[in-house]
């Protein structure tokens, strides 16, 4: 187990928290640990390829999967494939590679090399994962909640839904809030990156979309609202939007603080509470205790850490860098 001890990064100064009692922020706690590398993808490797945009889960077997969007390889097409690791437990270093899970599938209207950013989900014994395919999301289902198949439409084709040819639909994360699975992600049209969300009672049917994050201090160019994912603290009742700005040494991800899951600010940084120096988050909860898997900055990797919530002993502020 890694050595543990309390590292605060990357927190700000919010005027508006002074007005939201029992609020906690997001903190680094302890060391990372990296579990994921560069694969070794037979002859599609290349020296260029990076793992990015990832999602982790436990399978039905009790084994940590890990399923990463490796890009830039010798693929074809826009370069991207999903390559899996698998861990006894959350805390092990170096989980074994398991190979390629999953490349494009044209004939079900997929990108070639156009697989982006794996989330998977469990509901009963049954697994769904939920993906980009450079245009769409798509969904896929597995019943050990390691090989998964692809859910298709009555023509065949994989995807569910779009923000429009050409806006790069991608990163989806889902959480289920009450009755409904909602669904985060972002896309940007006419060269503006957002956060949307479309909410599902059955994963089958979804709403029209809803953007709930755009603009502010974290910008609006393609890559300003990149992979969105949304937690839900239940002691305090608030949703945490965590937003990436940037990948590399200079990684940067926006948090966000709403009592509603379809708010978190539009050309507003009411609800910015932090910013983390990390890229592509997704925040696990295990037995009882909160983790952050993260890239690592040279983008050769992927790292765990712990994830505390600091409650704000003095109303409105919080120790950290001052946001612009």
């Amino acid at each position: 187990m890694v050595a543990r001890f309390v590292v605060v990064v990357g927190l700000a100064v919010v005027p508006s928290a002074s007005a939201e009692e029992n609020a906690v922020v997001p903190r680094i706690d302890g060391e990372w640990w990296q579990v994921a590398g560069d694969p070794d993808l037979g002859p599609l490797t290349d020296p260029k390829q990076q793992p990015v945009d990832f999602a982790v889960w436990q399978a039905a077997d009790g084994s940590w999967q890990l399923l990463s969007c490796i890009r830039h390889t010798r693929c074809g097409g826009k370069t991207r494939l999903f390559h899996r690791w698998e861990g006894k437990q959350l805390t092990d270093r170096d989980w074994t590679p398991m190979g390629i899970a999953m490349q494009a599938d044209a004939a079900c209207g997929e990108t070639p090399g156009g697989l982006q950013a794996p989330h998977v989900i469990r509901l009963g014994d049954a697994f769904h994962m939920f993906y980009g395919d450079w245009e769409h999301i798509c969904h896929a289902t597995s019943q050990d909640g390691k090989a998964f198949s692809r859910v298709r439409d009555a023509d065949g084709k994989t995807g569910l839904f779009t923000e429009g040819l050409g806006a790069n639909t991608r990163d989806p994360m889902v959480l289920r809030v009450g009755e409904l699975f909602h669904c985060y992600y972002t896309a940007f049209p006419n060269q503006k990156g957002a956060v949307y969300c479309r909410t599902s009672p059955d994963l089958k049917a979804w709403s029209a979309s809803r953007v709930v994050a755009f603009g502010g201090s974290a910008g609006t160019n393609p890559f300003s609202a990149e992979c969105p994912f949304v937690v839900h603290h239940k002691q305090t009742g608030f949703y945490y939007l965590f937003r990436t700005q940037r990948y590399g040494e200079n990684a940067q991800t926006s948090v966000y603080r709403s009592k509603d899951p379809l708010s978190f600010g539009v050309e507003d940084d009411r609800r910015l509470i932090c910013r983390l120096p990390v890229a592509a988050p997704e925040i696990i909860e295990h037995g009882g205790r909160y983790y952050i898997a993260a890239l690592l900055p040279s983008l050769k990797g992927i790292r765990i850490a712990l994830l505390s919530w600091a409650v704000e002993t003095m109303p409105g502020t919080v120790r950290g860098e001052a946001l612009p």
